[in-house]
């Protein structure tokens, strides 16, 4: 069964898309826990993240490198932080969290964001690619 990571990767269903290759599409978190906060997910749909073989992990991970470069030019933060949870889509993905405070990390903090708020936010990190 396809999941919404796929959906949204197809053009199924709606995103703000920041950026993608040959492998590999990211598009901001419509539940973000801080402004600009990034999912970076491989186009192929596998489950767990260490599940993806060592080619496709690399390029995950490459992948968000260069999204997280993009974020630091568009969005004032001491830095962009990383995680994995993967419990919430059954599709491997990397959070990229613009960070200020240790909170900005929690799952439980989240902020609330416009339609054009989303839309000015993709253009500016995209702008960077």
């Amino acid at each position: 069964m396809k999941s919404i990571f796929s959906k949204i990767i197809s053009g199924e269903i709606p995103s703000y898309k920041i950026f993608e290759d040959k492998y590999c599409f990211s598009f901001l978190d419509i539940n973000p826990n801080t402004k600009g906060h990034v999912l970076c997910v491989p186009k192929k749909q596998v489950d767990k993240i260490f599940d993806l073989s060592e080619l496709e992990y690399n390029r995950l991970m490459i992948f968000s490198r260069k999204v997280a470069h993009s974020m630091r030019k568009a969005i004032p933060c001491k830095r962009i932080g990383m995680m994995v949870i993967g419990l919430e889509v059954p599709h491997a993905h990397v959070h990229l969290i613009p960070l200020n405070i240790m909170e900005d990390v929690s799952f439980k903090k989240k902020v609330k964001l416009t339609d054009e708020e989303f839309k000015q936010l993709a253009k500016k990190i995209s702008s960077f690619f």
